[in-house]
């Protein structure tokens, strides 16, 4: 099951994602969901009184709930209730609240979007490219950085078909890429920046984007032409 993670914002306020792609769904974690409804202080007591209320009133809805690793708030992955579209409409409706109408909304509006990017990739761009100029950044940084993000595409469809694990595999040839044109590892690179868990190419300059992209490029057409066979095959050519 191919899933891609990315944080949702709800007035400003973060709620944790997944994206199936076999089922071609979001997964919302029913923790975010709850802190931002009822603005407790500790919403993971609140789930929990509510979830047991719930299944001794036999709430199928409840029952039926799976359990994902998501990013917590120190870092690292744990596993946490999450609800689908559709669970979380019905969950709502348990939670008196006057954000649950606009949020609601929120949802289906979150749907929708993830829809017509995969009917239209072309408006996912524009949607990024929206955010990042909300973010301060320069239209012509922009453009670099969206070209990046389709060379990282093309590397990462490279080492799939190669074999290459994501995860820890594509992080090891990722940090030998980056030490190859940067001279620093991701990790001394990202503290060389003062950067701790914020993205690296967010915060890497037009020059650093077309080095980096470069890098990323030559390591694509490479691969395409040796055609390794094994990870270590293709370390080498990181």
């Amino acid at each position: 099951m191919t899933k891609e993670n990315s944080i949702k914002l709800f007035e400003q306020q973060q709620v944790r994602t997944e994206w199936d792609e076999d089922q071609e769904k979001w997964y919302f974690s029913v923790i975010d969901v709850i802190a931002i409804l009822t603005e407790s202080k500790d919403a993971t007591a609140y789930w929990r009184k509510l979830k047991q209320r719930l299944k001794q009133e036999g709430n199928q809805t409840v029952t039926n709930l799976h359990g994902l690793k998501m990013t917590a708030k120190d870092g690292k992955k744990r596993k946490t209730d999450v609800a689908d579209t559709e669970q979380l409409f019905r969950l709502i409706q348990s939670v008196p609240s006057p954000k649950a109408e606009p949020f609601k909304i929120w949802i289906a509006k979150v749907a929708k979007e993830r829809i017509d990017e995969i009917e239209d990739p072309e408006i996912g761009f524009d949607r990024l490219m929206e955010t990042y100029l909300k973010k301060g950044y320069s239209k012509q940084w922009v453009n670099q950085r969206l070209k990046s993000i389709e060379v990282r595409k093309e590397l990462t469809d490279e080492w799939e078909e190669r074999g290459v694990k994501k995860g820890m595999e594509y992080a090891i040839l990722t940090n030998e890429i980056t030490k190859a044109w940067s001279g620093f590892d991701v990790k001394n690179y990202k503290k060389l920046k003062g950067l701790k868990k914020e993205n690296l190419r967010d915060n890497m300059s037009n020059l650093e984007l077309v080095l980096n992209m470069l890098a990323e490029a030559t390591t694509t057409e490479i691969s395409k032409e040796k055609k390794p066979k094994s990870f270590t095959a293709n370390k080498e050519i990181a």
